[in-house]
């Protein structure tokens, strides 16, 4: 894909993901699965790692997240999070949010450049986040299973976009 067309792909994403959190915090969000305490688990994907979600106050959250990159690099990430109740469920919701991510490896760290010559040089990234994802909370239980995509906007050390995507599930005691 050239860059131009990754740019705008992203773009539209970050644009969709900034109006859904907009509509999702003026919305009535009662019936998104609620946990009130914090939890934590394990994300498989882009980072692959621990993930950490506290509850807010009304339907909002927080998450946070520290994994390596396939390409072996540290990938550390938080956002503010606004639930989203599309499905009239409480056992099943969306959810939409803006964060930051710091990735710290090879390539640019957080995104790969087409360039091979940036594959040897150690950077540390840092960039904007999107968040798009989906929740389920099945049979009263204490455990949440996600599924997750982040736009991401590089802004350091050189601008540029990507995306992460993860699924994972979360323990809350």
């Amino acid at each position: 894909m050239n860059q131009r067309l990754r740019v705008l792909v992203v773009a539209i994403a970050i644009v969709a993901s900034i109006v859904a959190s907009i509509a999702a915090s003026t919305a009535t969000l009662h019936a998104q699965p609620r946990i009130e305490s914090f939890g934590f688990g394990l994300m498989l994907g882009e980072p692959t790692g621990v993930t950490l979600k506290g509850g807010l106050s009304g339907n909002n959250a927080w998450d946070a997240m520290i994994g390596t990159s396939w390409l072996g690099n540290l990938t550390l990430g938080a956002g503010y999070l606004w639930n989203a109740n599309v499905f009239n469920s409480n056992k099943a919701g969306l959810y939409f949010g803006l964060g930051g991510v710091v990735g710290i490896g090879r390539g640019n760290s957080i995104y790969i450049k087409d360039r091979k010559e940036d594959e040897d040089e150690e950077a540390t990234g840092i960039g904007a986040r999107g968040v798009v994802g989906f929740n389920t909370i099945p049979f009263r239980s204490p455990v949440e299973f996600f599924a997750e995509l982040d736009p991401i906007v590089v802004l350091a050390p050189s601008p540029g976009v990507s995306f992460m995507a993860a699924i994972g599930v979360r323990y809350y005691p």
